[in-house]
């Protein structure tokens, strides 16, 4: 159950990565969306609301050791993590900053401007202004750059039964699991793709900037 909210992590963060249901629930959203990035060798990867690091494997495999993430989260409790995970793995090639992504602006993100790909797993539903992050995420990627939203919803079809666990997760974690973030970016992007997951509780969308 992703938990992103800077307040909860004083005490979480350390444990976040075993407490949160990555393994058996919230991975495989991950996985999906950096797929369909369709990421290269060198490419720039902006993570919005990094946490821990825990996108950071998955896109190092791809971008190897000539690309580069930058991390933004608000979180300095999740950021401690993640440049830990960061110095162990030995990656030179993450920067991390300290921000607010739907107040942050994209002059603060300096040379960054023109990312080849931008990615938001689980946190775009915890934030207040979602809409203002997307707007973020659209400004910096260059045309052509690849868009990716992962969210939560409430469980469909045969699934609908896990809707209260799914209601007392996202409660728990701050997510408000009725934002459905990713429906703001379908109408912005070409060529999107959707999958579903987990009984639909796990929405993933990607898209290309125009241009």
């Amino acid at each position: 159950m992703p938990m992103r909210r800077p307040d909860r992590y004083r005490l979480s963060a350390r444990f976040y990565d075993l407490i949160s249901a990555e393994r058996p629930v919230y991975r495989a959203g991950r996985m999906a969306a950096i797929d369909l990035l369709a990421l290269r060798a060198g490419h720039r990867v902006l993570d919005i609301g990094s946490g821990t690091g825990l996108n950071f494997p998955h896109l190092q495999r791809r971008i190897g050791p000539t690309g580069s993430i930058t991390a933004v989260d608000a979180s300095p409790q999740m950021l401690r993590q993640a440049q830990r995970r960061t110095d162990s793995a030995g990656w030179h090639n993450v920067r991390l900053i300290g921000a607010d992504a739907t107040t942050m602006q994209s002059a603060a993100l300096q040379a960054g401007v023109g990312f080849d790909a931008v990615i938001a797993t689980y946190t775009l539903s915890l934030m207040p202004d979602w809409r203002q992050a997307i707007r973020l995420m659209m400004g910096v990627a260059r045309p052509g750059g690849r868009i990716a939203v992962v969210d939560m919803q409430k469980p469909v079809g045969r699934a609908t039964f896990l809707t209260p666990l799914a209601r007392l997760a996202c409660r728990l974690g701050g997510s408000d699991i009725d934002a459905h973030p990713w429906t703001a970016i379908a109408s912005s992007l070409t060529d999107v793709q959707e999958i579903s997951l987990r009984g639909g509780h796990i929405q993933v969308r990607v898209g290309s900037i125009p241009g």
